[in-house]
């Protein structure tokens, strides 16, 4: 197979040719915010995601091996080369501008992409989703012709590190009680305050950042801002020890004055809520992927062993209660995919009208994010032993999954956001 390629035409030009022929209308959006998908979109066929799937597979294979995701996890440090590779191969642009070095496929090759990087490790999984979703997609879905300009290709080709900075240590959920600030000054805005278990936070180096600039305004008092961490002011406190997702750096990051230019506003001043809740479904979509990848990268590690593994002189999978427990992660799989790629599907092939209902999303990763975490219980316990070393792949695999029952809004408040919906559809509160 010829190595990746870095954009959408070159990638996949074995099969898109004749589509690029074909007439097509032109769609005008009403408003900005409307726009889901990069411009001239057309929703990707079968053959191509499944090429797309393949190649990103033969990526994992080489460049995220067994060794790789061990010594990630080990040794809590993300491999900093990857960022390049990832660059390369054409993934960190998935949903962005073919001008800025994007493939612009839509969010089904997305999904695609980090379940199978998740696969192979879910703490690679969970970096590239936090740089590829929450800040290249943002600025895809917020950003002006000048801000994109600026910051998607170094961050597409992987010279730049991006991140999302929302969270702080007494606001997790409640995000309209954040403490940072952000006030006015000669030429933009002077922020304070700090960030808390912040994915890339210690690496990157442009970050979304959302603060107060009205404190006493709530949600109506909130902005988004394009951050460049090499500003003075800014620094990382400290990187996080966490039970999972290691090696994906996780920081505390402190903001001390920092000056950002009001031309680095994403979106409209006070109006960052809105910028929140334009990528929030899509992020929750998208990350549902990583839990497909775990619950592959679960059934990856038990099914030879449990047909190589002998006892009572016969293979561990002839034990029906064995046989249970496959049965129960294969399907737990399968209908974890089925709900995300129908969902994503839907939303792809909706560009010109966005169809995006907030109860799919938030149930898309709150029913696989839980399989993922019983997939790898089950990864565990069909090895046994063995399941409990560290030498093997379970343990991680679970430790990883238990983080998208917490990230991206626990499944508390996925439970709460999906009961929202239908009382808003049907007009209670």
């Amino acid at each position: 197979m010829p190595p990746l390629l870095p954009c959408r035409a070159a990638l996949l030009q074995c099969v898109r040719a004749p589509l690029r022929t074909a007439p097509r209308a032109v769609f005008i959006p009403t408003r900005n915010a409307s726009i889901k998908h990069p411009k001239n979109f057309t929703p990707p066929s079968p053959d191509e995601l499944e090429e797309l799937r393949e190649r990103t597979i033969e990526f994992a294979r080489r460049e995220i091996t067994f060794d790789v995701a061990q010594q990630t996890d080990q040794g809590n440090e993300f491999p900093n080369d990857m960022w390049r590779k990832l660059g390369e191969a054409g993934f960190l642009g998935i949903t962005a501008d073919e001008q800025y070095g994007g493939l612009g496929m839509g969010y089904q090759a997305h999904c695609i992409i980090l379940e199978e990087l998740s696969r192979a490790s879910g703490s690679i999984g969970l970096s590239y989703a936090a740089h590829s979703q929450l800040c290249v997609n943002q600025l895809q879905l917020n950003g002006s012709d000048e801000q994109k300009a600026k910051y998607l290709p170094g961050l597409l080709s992987g010279e730049k590190i991006g991140a999302l900075a929302m969270s702080e240590s007494g606001s997790g959920s409640d995000v309209v009680s954040m403490k940072m600030t952000a006030k006015e000054t000669d030429g933009g805005y002077v922020l304070n305050g700090t960030k808390m278990w912040i994915t890339n936070g210690p690496d990157a180096d442009v970050i979304v950042v959302y603060a107060k600039t009205e404190p006493d305004a709530a949600s109506k008092g909130i902005t988004a801002f394009i951050v460049e961490t090499a500003t003075e002011g800014f620094s990382c406190a400290r990187k996080l020890d966490k039970l999972g997702m290691r090696g994906s750096n996780t920081g505390e990051i402190v903001f001390d004055n920092v000056f950002v230019p009001s031309s680095n506003i994403l979106g409209s001043l006070n109006k960052g809520v809105r910028v929140l809740m334009e990528g929030l479904d899509l992020e929750r979509l998208v990350l549902s992927a990583g839990s497909l990848g775990l619950m592959k990268a679960a059934l990856d590690v038990t099914l030879p062993y449990v047909h190589e593994r002998h006892q009572f002189g016969q293979p561990l999978a002839h034990n029906q209660f064995i046989q249970g427990k496959l049965a129960d992660m294969y399907t737990k799989y399968r209908a974890s995919a089925a709900f995300t790629y129908s969902v994503a599907r839907h939303i792809d092939e909706s560009h010109e009208s966005p169809d995006i209902r907030t109860q799919d999303c938030a149930g898309a990763i709150l029913y696989a994010a839980e399989r993922a975490t019983e997939c790898g219980m089950d990864a565990i316990q069909c090895l046994g032993g063995m399941g409990y070393m560290n030498e093997m792949a379970a343990g991680r695999i679970m430790r990883d999954a238990k983080l998208y029952e917490i990230g991206a809004g626990t499944t508390e408040v996925r439970k709460l956001v999906i009961g929202r919906a239908f009382n808003r559809e049907f007009g209670t509160r």
